[in-house]
C-alpha cells in the first residue's frame, strides 16, 4: 500500500524574525584580534504572542541550533511547535559552534568526528546495547545507516565541540546570561550538554529564568558515567566535577572558603540493577538557593543512555534544595525514544509533554494597574 503523503502543515504568521549575537569581545592576543566568546541567537516572534515568556533552546554537543528547527525526515521541529503555540522563540547555536563564530580553533581545539560514537548514542544505540534500556529504541525515522536519507540529513549537521568541556561550560553561562541581560526574562530549553549551562545562567540570573526544561541534561553529577554493554554496563569516568552539576562555580549555601571543594558520596546500591549508582553531596548538604525558586522539568527518554542516570541529576538537584519535576517518557505512554528525541518520529508528542508542564507550572504575570 502506497504511503499517504504527509499533509502540510498551516501557514504560521510571523510578525518578526531576526537574529543577534550575546557576549563576547574582540581579544587582541589572538593572532588577528577576533571576537571570542559570542553566541548566535536566531529568533521568530508569532504575530499572536499568547505566551508571555519565550523559549531559548540550547542544543548539545556535536549538535547546531538545527536540532530544533527541523527533523531530518523533513518535519517541522521544536522551534515551530512552541511558535505555533503562541511562544516567541529563540534558538542558539553554542559558543565556537556554526554560526557563534570560531576563527581557527580560537577558543580552544575541537573534537573530530567520530561516526561510530553518532550510531551509538544518538540514532541506533539498539544495534550495540552499550546500557540496558538500548534495545528499546525504535523511533528514529529510517534505518539509522549511513545511505539512508535521514541518517544522512542529520549526520550532515554535526558539528565539533570545543575539547575543553570546562572551558565550554564558561563560555556559555557567560554568552547565555549576555543573551538574557538582551532578551529579558525567559524559559531556558536545554539538551544533553548544555544542561548545565541551564545551571549555571540561572544561578547568574534567577530573576530572568522562569523555568528550565532540562531535556536529558549532561550528568550524571560529580563523574560522568562510562558504558561497558552486559555484565558490568557501568562505571565511573575519574574525572570529578568540581562543583557536582558542572566545572563552573555555583552558589552553594554556605559557600565554599577559598580552596575548599565540596565532600560527595557514593550510593552503596542502585536504585534498580539498570541504573547508575549516583553521587550526592555529603551531609550536611549544602543548598542552592538561586535555583531553588525557578521551576525545573527534568525529561527523560526510555532507550537513551541517559534513562540510567538522570534520575540521580534529580536527586543531587533536591538534595541541594531545588525542587524539580522528573519524567520518564515511557511513564507516560511515550515509548521507544533514544536521546536525539527532539529529531525523531514523534517529537510532537514530546514537544506536547513540555508545553503541558510549562502551562501548568507558569503563573502568568500580573498586569500592574495604570497609574492614575
Amino acid at each position: 500500500m502506497a504511503r499517504r503523503p504527509r499533509p502540510k502543515p498551516k501557514p504560521m504568521v510571523i510578525a518578526r524574525s531576526g537574529h543577534l549575537y550575546a557576549g563576547g569581545a574582540i581579544d587582541p592576543s589572538i593572532e588577528g584580534s577576533p571576537v571570542v566568546g559570542q553566541m548566535y541567537a536566531e529568533f521568530w516572534i508569532p504575530k499572536t504572542l499568547r505566551q508571555p515568556y519565550p523559549v531559548v533552546m540550547i542544543h548539545g554537543g556535536s549538535q547546531t541550533g538545527t536540532n530544533f528547527t527541523g527533523t531530518p525526515d523533513g518535519r517541522e521541529g521544536w522551534a515551530q511547535y512552541f511558535l505555533r503555540r503562541g511562544h516567541a522563540v529563540y534558538v542558539v547555536d553554542q559558543v565556537a559552534r556554526g554560526r557563534s563564530a570560531h576563527w581557527s580553533q580560537s577558543q580552544g581545539p575541537v573534537a573530530a568526528a567520530d561516526l561510530k560514537r553518532t550510531e551509538q548514542r544518538f540514532v541506533a544505540p539498539e544495534r550495540s546495547k552499550l546500557w540496558p534500556q538500548a534495545h528499546r529504541h525504535s523511533q528514529w525515522p529510517g534505518t539509522g545507516k549511513p545511505g539512508d536519507p535521514s541518517f544522512d540529513a542529520f549526520y550532515a549537521t554535526q558539528f565539533p565541540s570545543l575539547i575543553d568541556y570546562g572551558r565550554q561550560q564558561a563560555l556559555n553561562r557567560d554568552a547565555g546570561v549576555a543573551l538574557l541581560d538582551k532578551i529579558g526574562p525567559a524559559i531556558l530549553l536545554t539538551h544533553s550538554q548544555s544542561g548545565p549551562y541551564g545551571w549555571s545562567i540561572a544561578d547568574a540570573r534567577p530573576k530572568l529564568v522562569k523555568a528550565i526544561v532540562a531535556v536529558e541534561p549532561n550528568g550524571p553529577p560529580v563523574h560522568e558515567a562510562e558504558f561497558k554493554g552486559e555484565p558490568e554496563w557501568f562505571a565511573d569516568m575519574p574525572k570529578r566535577k568540581a562543583f557536582g552539576l558542572g566545572e563552573v562555580p555555583l552558589a552553594y549555601d554556605p559557600p565554599l572558603k577559598p580552596g575548599e571543594q565540596l565532600s560527595f558520596v557514593r550510593q552503596d546500591k542502585p536504585d534498580r540493577p539498570d541504573l547508575v549508582r549516583g553521587w550526592l553531596q555529603a551531609e550536611p548538604a549544602r543548598k542552592l538557593p538561586n535555583l531553588a525558586k525557578i521551576p525545573i522539568l527534568i525529561l527523560i527518554a526510555e532507550a537513551s543512555y541517559h534513562a540510567a542516570y538522570d534520575h540521580c541529576t534529580a536527586a543531587y538537584l533536591t538534595q541541594a534544595g531545588v525542587r524539580n519535576t522528573m519524567i520518564r517518557l515511557e511513564e507516560i505512554g511515550i515509548r521507544g525514544n533514544g536521546h536525539m528525541m527532539m529529531l525523531e518520529k514523534n517529537s510532537d508528542e514530546i514537544a506536547g509533554v513540555m508545553l503541558d508542564w510549562l502551562g501548568k507550572t507558569l503563573r502568568r504575570p500580573k498586569k500592574r494597574k495604570a497609574k492614575r
